[in-house]
């Protein structure tokens, strides 16, 4: 396989690259965001909870609504916001938003099963995407913790 390197980058004939510069080939037209399993684990909550809360009351729609909506999504979004930035320090500060975001929509998923506008099974199985991705998305932070000798094998979280 002929491979390349400019500016950083690691190229493949099959037209991969790896901006980290550790040989794990990615993808050209992935982002960066989209290797780390952390990112997609919380994508897939976030459409989930959307899926859910479709069918909630239309009288909750700028209320319990739109905040558990905005919750699930504002974990894989600092996700993604984050591994943009140029540092560890800044992508474990995007990090930190993101496991709090999970925080608040363990508590709006909890208050919506009790308010009876999810079923128990249904909560069951977001809160269980809801643990897996805190899971992922807390051993992203910690891999970032490494610093800058971490950030240079910018794996999977």
């Amino acid at each position: 396989m002929k491979e390349g390197k400019s500016e950083g980058y690691y190229w493949s004939e099959r037209g991969e690259i790896d901006v980290s510069g550790s040989r794990g080939l990615i993808s050209s037209n992935m982002m960066p965001y989209e290797k780390y399993d952390a990112w997609r684990a919380a994508h897939s909550l976030a459409l989930e909870v959307y899926r859910m809360t479709e069918h909630w009351p239309r009288n909750e729609l700028y209320g319990l609504t739109a905040q558990t909506r905005r919750a699930a999504l504002a974990v894989p979004t600092n996700i993604a916001e984050g591994a943009a930035k140029l540092g560890p320090r800044e992508f474990r500060r995007f990090l930190d938003i993101s496991l709090g975001s999970l925080s608040e929509l363990s508590y709006l998923l909890l208050f919506s099963r009790e308010r009876h506008l999810l079923e128990t099974t249904d909560w069951q199985r977001l809160d269980a995407m809801r643990n897996q991705a805190g899971k992922l998305v807390w051993g992203l932070y910690r891999w970032a913790q490494r610093g800058k000798e971490g950030m240079s094998e910018r794996g999977k979280g």
